[in-house]
């Protein structure tokens, strides 16, 4: 069993959205991506999706989308990212996903080697106080949804704890986040995050950071490869 995580997948097979209008390398995208998924994961995997799945505007367009995860190998986990604008409503997007795709907000799942997988989209994080009013209000409900999530998978007495986002936790060029100051709280292991795309991936942190791994993950960066976060059954993460 292993542990896989991808991003920005920015899917559109419900209706035409030229991703190529952001370079050549987003041509035929889903299919660069079903060819490296199936080459990559097996059944008993775990993939995490960190947001961006589709462009979809409501939930019925975002089912051929969803379909094509579905019928990809593996299980796998999601987020919303600040572009899925179909998601309205957990309830209804749970009682809509087919059975290999689960979502999390404000609670976390327990995965059978004992790993807990938290998570929320996350928002622009300060930068000596510079954020509107607007983004510090949902900066701040953002915080407290990954909060929510974290003590829900504390309860569970994990092995682990690995966190999706769809935005960075943290910038790379700035002080501490209150993201960074949860995950040390709760021992977080893993931060797996996307958002950033072209010129932006230079801001990306990718290592290492008082005890946390941070990767970003976004399907373009990784050339619509998947990122292998660990083997499940390894006593660390």
């Amino acid at each position: 069993m292993r542990l896989f995580a991808t991003a920005d997948l920015h899917l559109s097979l419900n209706k035409t959205k030229p991703m190529e209008v952001f370079g050549p390398q987003w041509k035929d995208h889903h299919l660069k991506i079903k060819e490296n998924w199936e080459r990559e994961v097996e059944e008993q995997d775990v993939v995490l999706i960190c947001g961006d799945i589709s462009w979809a505007m409501t939930l019925e367009e975002a089912l051929a989308d969803l379909e094509f995860i579905e019928n990809l190998p593996g299980k796998k986990i999601i987020i919303r990212g600040n572009h899925d604008y179909w998601w309205k409503g957990i309830n209804k997007v749970r009682k809509a996903l087919p059975s290999s795709i689960s979502a999390i907000q404000n609670d976390s799942l327990l995965l059978q080697d004992g790993t807990a997988v938290c998570g929320s989209r996350g928002w622009l994080v300060p930068n000596g106080g510079n954020l509107t009013e607007r983004d510090s209000k949902i900066y701040k409900r953002e915080l407290n949804r990954v909060k929510l999530s974290l003590e829900d998978a504390q309860k569970k007495n994990p092995r682990r704890i690995v966190v999706m986002m769809h935005y960075p936790p943290f910038k790379r060029l700035a002080g501490k986040s209150y993201f960074e100051e949860l995950f040390h709280k709760y021992n977080v292991s893993k931060c797996f995050y996307g958002h950033l795309h072209a010129n932006d991936q230079v801001y990306a942190y990718n290592g290492i950071k008082a005890g946390v791994e941070y990767r970003l993950v976004a399907c373009d960066y990784l050339e619509f490869k998947l990122f292998r976060a660990c083997r499940m059954n390894e006593d660390k993460a």
